[in-house]
């Protein structure tokens, strides 16, 4: 079979090669250079440039470079009926629950209160610690890995999602329940998968909603959160600050204001990162299943968008 990858913003070198080891008989062709698009039976793609995808009149398959497909499923182009995958990872489950118990150890102990004091030779040993119940906005296999964490270490922590849940063995909330979880948690993490019905779900709205003083960790799509509502949010108290991974637009231009924001910290989507080691193995079982009639791993659900 022969297959593009469409990743404008990544080094792609070590994907290919890893694809050539494992199965010589592939074609891999990087885009912009192309060669002939009929040629191409499966896309390997990360933030493709929209309507692209239409170019390729024999496509059969598309597959995601990480577990989220929203890159994906917001061109307004994309073509009907071919089956789009993701990739599972148990990598990437240790590495964004490591990173999200970071932000909420960080907040619970005041860290970077601290490094302020260090910077002001301030010695003050008052309040060292905030007592906290976190809320997971996100019940899926990220958001229950983190509870699983969270209650090892003895730290009270409720879940919220979008549909009931038989025998979860955390304290749940759903749908329209979403009021009083708000009100059990004061640290809040978003691990929504990004819908329609979840763009913009970080808003002004939600944040009075919140206990005064509430701490957010985004690590799920920057498109969830109106920035500048957290700003004001941030302002009137609802929020006391932010750990923000994911961003409306990346790289976070130079004048953005959370660059110079003292309430809110940055990095650069980093919190986990797809493996090619752990990627093409399942890329390529899945250009078999496609081969042989197969059922795909990891197929999405177009519906649902996830």
């Amino acid at each position: 079979m022969n297959i593009a990858i469409i990743a404008p913003f990544k080094d792609v070198s070590d994907w290919v090669a890893t694809f050539q080891a494992l199965d010589p008989s592939l074609t891999v062709e990087v885009f912009p250079a192309i060669q002939k698009y009929e040629r191409v039976d499966a896309v390997v793609l990360w933030q493709h440039p929209h309507g692209l995808l239409k170019e390729f009149p024999n496509l059969q398959l598309i597959c995601s470079m990480g577990s989220g497909v929203d890159h994906i499923m917001a061109d307004p182009e994309l073509p009907e009926g071919i089956p789009i995958t993701r990739i599972v990872d148990p990598r990437l489950t240790f590495s964004m629950t490591n990173y999200v118990i970071m932000g909420i150890l960080n907040f619970h102990r005041q860290l970077f209160r601290y490094l302020e004091y260090k910077k002001n030779k301030t010695w003050d040993m008052s309040n060292p610690e905030i007592d906290i119940t976190v809320g997971v906005m996100g019940a899926g296999q990220l958001g229950s890995d983190v509870l699983n964490k969270l209650k090892a270490l003895g730290i009270s922590a409720k879940a919220y999602g979008n549909s009931p849940k038989e025998n979860y063995p955390h304290p749940y909330y759903y749908g329209s329940q979403l009021d009083e979880f708000l009100q059990q948690v004061n640290v809040v993490v978003c691990l929504l998968p990004l819908t329609p019905n979840t763009v913009g779900f970080l808003n002004r709205k939600l944040f009075e909603k919140f206990r005064q003083g509430t701490y957010l960790i985004n690590v799920a799509r920057g498109k969830h959160l109106i920035e500048k509502d957290l700003i004001d949010a941030i302002s009137a108290g609802y929020v006391s600050g932010a750990l923000l991974d994911v961003f409306q637009e990346e790289p976070l231009p130079a004048g953005h204001p959370f660059w110079e924001h003292p309430a809110i910290m940055i990095t650069p989507h980093i919190a986990c990162i797809t493996m090619y080691q752990a990627a093409v193995p399942q890329i390529l079982a899945n250009l078999k299943n496609l081969l042989n009639k197969d059922p795909l791993q990891n197929q999405i659900d177009r519906s649902q968008g996830y």
